[in-house]
């Protein structure tokens, strides 16, 4: 009995591919990636094997769908998140418009301002866009959880809300409802 072991090497996408948000679909994967200040916002790349990949799509190429005028370094689309379901891709994104130091009763650390998320959805994934839909600005690097159980088919968002990058503080997740 003869077994094929293939080795995957890490990192499957090489270069500049911050964030990845994986998802497979069928037989194919994706990969959705920040892009932070450059435009247009988000990457999406395609692979049937994990091993070789292709750039497919950078959904958030409109003007409407991601307005980057004035943005700071380091801000812009931030961990985007990437999930299909119902026949339907969903791609969550924050679009920072403010982050810079400060120091508040004798700490100092990072200051995130102006987070905005959005969704925006594609029966196809390397097809058009949807203008995006403003969800909240409550928290960076949301996730969208699609309920496996068809009677409570739900969406929630799962933005975090009050994670410091220094480590300290409390992480405190909430879930907010998405109308199906």
């Amino acid at each position: 009995m003869s077994e094929c072991v293939r080795k995957i090497h890490n990192p499957i996408l090489r270069g500049f591919n911050p964030d990845p948000s994986i998802v497979r679909v069928g037989d194919d994967y994706y990969i959705a990636t920040s892009t932070f200040e450059w435009y247009p916002g988000v990457r999406i790349h395609h692979s049937r094997d994990l091993v070789h990949w292709r750039l497919l799509a950078r959904p958030l190429a409109r003007v409407s769908q991601l307005n980057m005028l004035g943005d700071p370094d380091s801000c812009g689309v931030w961990a985007p998140c990437l999930s299909f379901d119902g026949g339907l891709f969903y791609l969550i994104y924050t679009d920072v418009k403010r982050y810079g130091r400060t120091t508040q009763a004798g700490s100092s650390g990072a200051s995130l301002r102006d987070l905005h998320n959005y969704l925006v959805t594609s029966p196809r994934v390397d097809g058009e866009w949807s203008d995006p839909v403003y969800l909240n600005s409550s928290g960076f690097d949301p996730s969208l959880f699609h309920s496996p159980t068809p009677l409570q088919a739900q969406r929630l968002l799962l933005p975090a809300v009050g994670r410091r990058r220094d480590g300290l503080g409390a992480r405190r997740d909430r879930a907010l409802r998405v109308s199906p």
